[in-house]
């Protein structure tokens, strides 16, 4: 028993064993540098791709370097653990376990990075555009890959978990270079309506920011109980539209008034019994 036990540590100390442990120290040294290099170079060059090409969004390409980074460093690991007789089955197996333990504990997190990348992939609009997703209404500051930032008229900053963005719908109301203003002027029915109508496309054609083509739309499109009803479509550059839509509704309201066109409102008669 003493010989078998002596025989164990002399071998421990036997040239040959910390030859050993040495050019394994060493090759696992040269794993840790080609890994730390090879996941730095990955990251870089698939950044890169993102960079490249201007129709791609380099948040996705961003977040899709960082993980291939992770995974070579990973990968490095295994193989170190391997070189010092490790056995790297089980843990391999305990991670897969406890990637998808966290996986569900995550499931709404998860949902909101798939819908993230969507988004970022498809592009249903980008930073700068107004739209409106869900009755939320506002300028899209950022898309990241959990959340999108919205920033309404009055400056107020609304965040949406990108699942609930890709799973609402979306208007896009900067998605076009040009739009279609829509208005409706009541006037009398004692008014002249060949009048009114002359004096709106008046107006029309006044303005340079709007289109002639399409052509502007001015007809009568409705006979209320106390008002003859135009229905006014006109097109315009996208930047335009408030601008020409209160614009025009103040400029018509003074043209009725120096033209003599009443714009009935409602009246309520008094009548005294006894």
């Amino acid at each position: 028993m003493e010989n078998e036990t002596s025989f164990d540590f002399d071998s421990l100390l036997s040239p040959e064993t910390w030859l050993l442990i040495g050019m394994n120290v060493v090759s696992a040294f040269l794993i840790l540098f080609v890994t730390l290099f090879m996941a730095k170079w990955v990251k870089k060059k698939i950044i890169k791709v993102g960079h490249a090409n201007e129709e791609l969004d380099d948040t996705l390409f961003s977040f899709l370097g960082n993980i291939a980074r992770v995974l070579v460093m990973v990968l490095g690991g295994i193989f170190i653990l391997n070189r010092f007789g490790v056995e790297t089955t089980s843990l391999v197996a305990l991670i897969g376990a406890a990637g998808l333990a966290v996986g569900l504990a995550l499931q709404g997190t998860l949902s909101n990075f798939a819908a993230g990348v969507m988004l970022i992939l498809f592009r249903p609009f980008k930073t700068g555009d107004y739209i409106d997703i869900g009755g939320e209404a506002g300028t899209a500051k950022e898309i990241s890959i959990f959340t999108t930032e919205l920033a309404t008229v009055d400056n107020v900053q609304i965040i949406i978990p990108n699942a609930q963005v890709w799973g609402s719908p979306i208007t896009n109301y900067s998605a076009y270079a040009t739009r279609r203003v829509d208005f409706v002027f009541g006037v009398s029915y004692g008014s002249d309506l060949k009048k009114a109508e002359g004096i709106i496309m008046d107006l029309i054609k006044a303005d340079s920011r709007i289109h002639g083509d399409p052509e502007p739309f001015v007809k009568v499109g409705n006979l209320n109980d106390s008002s003859v009803d135009f229905t006014v479509r006109v097109w315009c550059d996208a930047a335009d539209y408030w601008d020409i839509k209160f614009e025009l509704t103040r400029k018509v309201k003074d043209a009725f008034d120096a033209g003599g066109i009443d714009i009935p409102f409602p009246t309520r008669t008094m009548v005294t019994v006894g």
